[in-house]
Protein backbone atom coordinates (compact mmCIF):
# COMPACT_ATOMS: atom_id res chain seq x y z
CA UNK A 1 0.00 0.00 0.00
CA UNK A 2 1.37 3.64 -1.16
CA UNK A 3 0.75 6.66 1.25
CA UNK A 4 -1.84 9.12 0.30
CA UNK A 5 -2.11 12.79 0.50
CA UNK A 6 -4.37 12.08 3.81
CA UNK A 7 -0.71 10.62 5.33
CA UNK A 8 0.87 13.85 4.92
CA UNK A 9 -1.62 15.30 7.54
CA UNK A 10 -0.85 13.36 10.60
CA UNK A 11 -2.62 10.22 9.73
CA UNK A 12 -0.67 6.97 10.89
CA UNK A 13 0.86 6.25 13.70
CA UNK A 14 2.38 8.07 16.08
CA UNK A 15 5.97 7.16 17.04
CA UNK A 16 6.41 10.09 19.58
CA UNK A 17 5.98 13.81 20.84
CA UNK A 18 8.46 15.94 21.29
CA UNK A 19 8.64 19.34 22.90
CA UNK A 20 10.83 20.72 20.33
CA UNK A 21 11.23 20.30 16.02
CA UNK A 22 15.08 19.29 16.93
CA UNK A 23 13.98 16.64 18.80
CA UNK A 24 11.73 15.51 16.12
CA UNK A 25 14.02 15.70 13.77
CA UNK A 26 16.72 13.76 15.46
CA UNK A 27 13.88 10.90 15.40
CA UNK A 28 13.57 11.04 11.47
CA UNK A 29 17.55 11.69 11.23
CA UNK A 30 17.87 8.84 13.08
CA UNK A 31 15.49 6.67 10.86
CA UNK A 32 16.97 7.90 7.63
CA UNK A 33 20.68 7.26 8.94
CA UNK A 34 19.39 3.51 9.53
CA UNK A 35 17.76 3.23 5.93
CA UNK A 36 14.48 3.51 6.95
CA UNK A 37 12.17 5.14 3.84
CA UNK A 38 11.67 8.43 5.69
CA UNK A 39 9.47 9.53 3.17
CA UNK A 40 6.95 7.41 4.86
CA UNK A 41 7.16 9.65 8.63
CA UNK A 42 5.42 13.16 9.17
CA UNK A 43 6.54 15.16 11.29
CA UNK A 44 3.24 17.35 12.49
CA UNK A 45 3.38 20.87 14.94
CA UNK A 46 0.34 20.91 17.44
CA UNK A 47 -1.25 23.63 18.59
CA UNK A 48 -0.12 26.28 15.86
CA UNK A 49 0.28 29.76 16.99
CA UNK A 50 1.64 33.10 14.46
CA UNK A 51 4.46 34.42 16.12
CA UNK A 52 4.98 37.82 14.86
CA UNK A 53 8.28 39.93 15.55
CA UNK A 54 7.95 43.76 14.65
CA UNK A 55 11.83 45.05 13.66
CA UNK A 56 10.98 48.08 13.43
CA UNK A 57 9.41 51.65 12.48
CA UNK A 58 8.75 51.55 8.66
CA UNK A 59 8.94 55.55 7.08
CA UNK A 60 8.71 56.09 3.12
CA UNK A 61 12.47 56.57 2.99
CA UNK A 62 12.68 52.45 4.21
CA UNK A 63 10.20 51.64 2.17
CA UNK A 64 12.19 53.34 -0.89
CA UNK A 65 15.25 51.61 0.68
CA UNK A 66 13.89 47.90 0.48
CA UNK A 67 12.47 48.46 -3.16
CA UNK A 68 15.91 50.24 -4.02
CA UNK A 69 17.56 47.23 -2.89
CA UNK A 70 14.93 44.68 -4.53
CA UNK A 71 15.29 46.86 -8.02
CA UNK A 72 19.39 46.26 -7.60
CA UNK A 73 18.78 42.51 -7.58
CA UNK A 74 16.16 42.39 -9.89
CA UNK A 75 18.06 45.00 -12.33
CA UNK A 76 21.45 43.38 -11.88
CA UNK A 77 19.77 39.76 -13.21
CA UNK A 78 17.64 41.53 -16.25
CA UNK A 79 21.94 43.33 -16.75
CA UNK A 80 23.55 39.64 -16.56
CA UNK A 81 21.37 38.18 -19.00
CA UNK A 82 21.22 40.53 -21.49
CA UNK A 83 25.05 40.17 -21.29
CA UNK A 84 25.24 36.97 -21.74
CA UNK A 85 23.20 37.28 -25.24
CA UNK A 86 25.03 40.29 -26.11
CA UNK A 87 28.77 40.46 -24.62
CA UNK A 88 29.80 43.57 -26.48
CA UNK A 89 27.42 45.90 -24.19
CA UNK A 90 28.68 45.49 -20.55
CA UNK A 91 27.11 48.91 -20.17
CA UNK A 92 23.63 46.97 -19.68
CA UNK A 93 24.74 45.51 -16.51
CA UNK A 94 25.49 49.00 -14.73
CA UNK A 95 22.05 50.57 -17.15
CA UNK A 96 19.87 48.09 -15.59
CA UNK A 97 21.21 48.12 -12.12
CA UNK A 98 20.84 52.00 -11.60
CA UNK A 99 17.11 51.83 -13.50
CA UNK A 100 16.05 48.81 -11.31
CA UNK A 101 17.47 50.52 -8.13
CA UNK A 102 15.64 53.91 -9.04
CA UNK A 103 12.39 52.20 -10.22
CA UNK A 104 12.47 49.82 -7.05
CA UNK A 105 12.51 52.70 -4.97
CA UNK A 106 9.65 54.65 -6.71
CA UNK A 107 7.53 51.53 -6.29
CA UNK A 108 8.70 50.83 -2.69
CA UNK A 109 7.69 54.41 -1.66
CA UNK A 110 4.21 54.39 -3.79
CA UNK A 111 3.53 51.31 -2.45
CA UNK A 112 4.15 52.20 1.55
CA UNK A 113 2.23 55.59 0.72
CA UNK A 114 -0.87 53.75 -0.56
CA UNK A 115 -1.14 51.62 2.82
CA UNK A 116 -1.71 55.03 4.36
CA UNK A 117 -0.31 54.51 7.72
CA UNK A 118 -2.30 51.49 8.58
CA UNK A 119 1.03 49.33 8.69
CA UNK A 120 3.99 51.83 9.68
CA UNK A 121 6.00 48.87 10.73
CA UNK A 122 8.03 46.63 9.77
CA UNK A 123 7.80 42.83 11.14
CA UNK A 124 8.69 38.97 10.50
CA UNK A 125 6.21 36.14 10.69
CA UNK A 126 6.93 32.88 11.91
CA UNK A 127 4.92 29.67 12.98
CA UNK A 128 5.40 28.03 16.77
CA UNK A 129 3.86 25.06 17.80
CA UNK A 130 3.50 23.53 21.28
CA UNK A 131 4.87 19.63 20.40
CA UNK A 132 5.78 17.88 17.12
CA UNK A 133 4.21 14.56 16.62
CA UNK A 134 6.60 12.13 14.30
CA UNK A 135 4.07 10.30 12.56
CA UNK A 136 4.10 6.93 10.01
CA UNK A 137 2.57 5.36 7.90
CA UNK A 138 0.54 2.41 9.35
CA UNK A 139 2.51 -0.33 7.20
CA UNK A 140 6.21 1.04 8.41
CA UNK A 141 5.15 1.86 11.86
CA UNK A 142 6.52 -1.78 13.39
CA UNK A 143 9.84 -1.36 11.58
CA UNK A 144 9.89 1.91 12.38
CA UNK A 145 9.44 0.89 16.43
CA UNK A 146 11.70 -1.70 16.13
CA UNK A 147 14.60 0.26 14.86
CA UNK A 148 14.19 3.20 17.05
CA UNK A 149 14.14 0.60 20.14
CA UNK A 150 17.52 -1.02 19.02
CA UNK A 151 21.09 0.37 20.71
CA UNK A 152 22.06 3.35 18.91
CA UNK A 153 25.46 2.48 17.33
CA UNK A 154 28.52 3.46 18.73
CA UNK A 155 29.63 7.02 17.01
CA UNK A 156 33.61 7.48 17.01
Amino acid sequence: MTSTSADRTGHGRPLGSYPTYEEAQRVVDRLADLKFPVEHVTVLGRDLTLVEHVVGRLTIGRAALAGMATGVWFGLFLGLVFWIVSPWAPGAVLAAVLLGAAFGAVWGAIAHAMTRGRRDFASVQGLDARSFDVIVDEEYFDEAMRLLQAPAPATT
